[in-house]
C-alpha cells in the first residue's frame, strides 16, 4: 500500500505499509506463479518441447579473477536467481522476529507450533510410503508456498478473519527457516572447509560494515556474491548466502529516504501540518523494510515466475501417468502435502490451544483453521526446489513434481471450498 502526499515543502512522501504489501505482493505474485507453472506444461508437452528442454540446458559461463563458474541455464536461476528469493525471505523472516508477528514470544508460539507439526507428520507419511524407495525426499512434502497460500486467503478474504492471513502467514515464516535449515544441513555434500573459511570470513566483514553504519547497496552486494561463491565451492548449497545477507540486514533507520512506514506513524493523513508529520515520520522505514519494499516485486512477479517456468515442465503421457500413479515417491509426495500438512497443523495448534501454551487465532473457527491448513498443503516453489535436491533419479524427479503439483491444485481447490463456506467474516 502506497500513497504520495507532499509536505509543506513540496516534498514528495511515500507511505508503505510492510505487512499489507507483502500480501498484495504475494497474492499478485501468485497469479504469475500459475500462469508459468502451466505456460511450462504446455510448452514442454508441445511440438515445440524440444526447445524448452534445449534452452533451459544452454550453458553460460562466467570467468573472474581466474575463477570460472559454468552452469546451464537451469542451475544459473535455481542456484542464481533464487538466492534473491532466498534473501527476501531472509528479510521477511528478520521483520518478522523483529517487529512482526514473530516478535511477540506468544504471539508466535502458535504458528511456531503448527508449523512444527506441519513439517513432521508429511515428513513421516512420505517415510511410511516412500521411505524404501527414496528415503531423501522426505523433505519434499514439508513446504508451504508462500505466495500462493497467500492467494487462496486473499480469494477467501471476507469470509476469514485477519488473524487467520496473519497464522497463516507466521506460520509460513517458519516453514521456510525449517526448509532452509534442512537445505544447508541435509542438501549440501561434499563439504570443503577451507571455503566454507572464506564464506565465514565474508559474513564476518558484513558484519564488521553493517557496525561501521555503511548503508552503500554496492558494498553488501559484492560481500554477498562472494559469500555466495565460497558456499557454492564450499558446498553448501549457495542460497543460503541470500538468507545468510537477509537475516544480517540491519533495522536501522533507512537514511536519505522519504518513505515513512505508516503502520509505525498511523496518524500521517490525519495531521493539517504535512512538515510535522515528515519529520515525525523520519526513520520509521528500516532499511530490512526498505530493501523487501525495493526487492520483492522483483522476486514475486519474476524471479518466481522463471524458475517455475524452468522447473514446472514436466513431459506428461498416458504411460509416465500409469507409472507415477504407481510409485511410492507420488504417493508419498501428494499425501504428505494434502493430508499430512492439514493434519499436522491441526493437531499441533490443538495441542497448544488446550494446553494453553497458545491461543487460538481471534475469530478463527476449526472450520477456518481446517482451510487454512490444507492451504498450507500448497508446497510448489520450495517444494520444487527441494525436489531438485533431493532426488537423483530422473524418474523420481518428475513423479515428485507431477505430485507436488496435482497436490497443489487440489489443495487450493479444497481450500476455498472450505473458506468459502464460511459467513462474511471480520477482515
Amino acid at each position: 500500500m502506497k500513497h504520495e502526499p507532499d509536505d509543506a515543502r513540496g516534498t514528495t512522501v511515500r507511505l508503505l505499509s510492510p505487512f499489507l504489501d507483502f500480501l498484495k505482493t504475494e497474492a499478485l505474485g501468485a497469479i504469475l506463479l500459475a500462469s508459468s507453472a502451466i505456460l511450462a506444461l504446455i510448452w514442454a508437452n508441445s511440438p515445440w518441447s524440444g526447445s524448452y528442454e534445449n534452452l533451459w540446458s544452454a550453458r553460460f559461463a562466467i570467468t573472474v579473477a581466474g575463477q570460472s563458474l559454468d552452469l546451464d541455464l537451469r542451475h544459473w536461476v535455481n542456484d542464481g536467481l533464487m538466492t534473491i528469493f532466498f534473501f527476501v525471505v531472509g528479510l521477511e523472516i528478520k521483520r518478522e522476529i523483529t517487529s512482526g508477528h514473530l516478535a511477540n514470544r506468544r504471539a508466535a508460539l502458535l504458528p511456531v507450533v503448527a508449523a512444527i507439526g506441519g513439517m513432521a507428520v508429511p515428513a513421516l507419511i512420505y517415510l511410511l510410503v516412500a521411505g524404501q524407495t527414496a528415503p531423501r525426499g522426505w523433505a519434499i512434502p514439508m513446504a508451504t508456498d508462500i505466495a500462493l497460500a497467500i492467494g487462496v486467503m486473499s480469494v477467501a478474504k471476507g469470509r476469514t478473519p485477519a488473524s487467520l492471513r496473519a497464522f497463516l502467514l507466521g506460520l509460513a515464516i517458519v516453514d521456510d527457516i525449517g526448509a532452509i535449515v534442512i537445505i544447508a544441513v541435509v542438501y549440501s555434500s561434499g563439504v570443503a572447509f577451507g571455503w566454507l573459511t572464506a564464506a565465514g570470513v565474508g559474513i564476518g566483514m558484513a558484519l564488521l560494515i553493517r557496525r561501521t553504519g555503511v548503508q552503500s547497496v554496492l558494498v553488501y552486494v559484492v560481500v554477498g556474491i562472494a559469500v555466495w561463491y565460497a558456499l557454492f565451492e564450499g558446498g553448501i548449497h549457495p542460497t543460503i548466502a541470500g538468507v545468510i545477507m537477509g537475516v544480517m540486514a540491519p533495522t536501522t533507520a533507512r537514511s536519505e529516504s522519504n518513505f515513512i512506514d505508516i503502520e509505525e506513524v498511523d496518524d500521517f493523513s490525519r495531521s493539517d501540518d504535512g512538515s510535522t508529520d515528515d519529520a515525525k515520520g523520519k526513520g520509521s522505514v528500516s532499511v530490512v523494510e526498505w530493501l523487501e519494499h525495493v526487492l520483492h516485486p522483483w522476486s514475486s512477479y519474476f524471479i518466481v515466475p522463471v524458475f517455475a517456468l524452468a522447473n514446472s515442465g514436466i513431459h506428461v503421457s498416458i504411460d509416465g501417468l500409469r507409472d507415477a500413479a504407481g510409485s511410492a515417491v507420488t504417493w508419498g509426495v501428494f499425501l504428505g502435502l494434502l493430508m499430512g500438512k492439514p493434519l499436522g497443523i491441526i493437531l499441533a495448534t490443538k495441542i497448544a490451544v488446550r494446553t494453553g501454551v497458545a491461543d487460538s487465532p481471534v475469530g478463527a473457527t476449526g472450520t477456518h483453521m481446517l482451510g487454512a491448513g490444507t492451504a498450507a498443503g500448497i508446497g510448489f516453489t520450495v517444494a520444487l526446489f527441494i525436489t531438485e535436491l533431493a532426488l537423483d533419479n530422473p524418474v523420481d524427479r518428475t513423479n515428485a513434481k507431477l505430485a507436488i503439483l496435482l497436490a497443489s491444485v487440489v489443495a487450493v481447490i479444497a481450500a476455498l471450498a472450505i473458506l468459502l463456506t464460511r459467513k462474511t467474516a471480520d477482515a
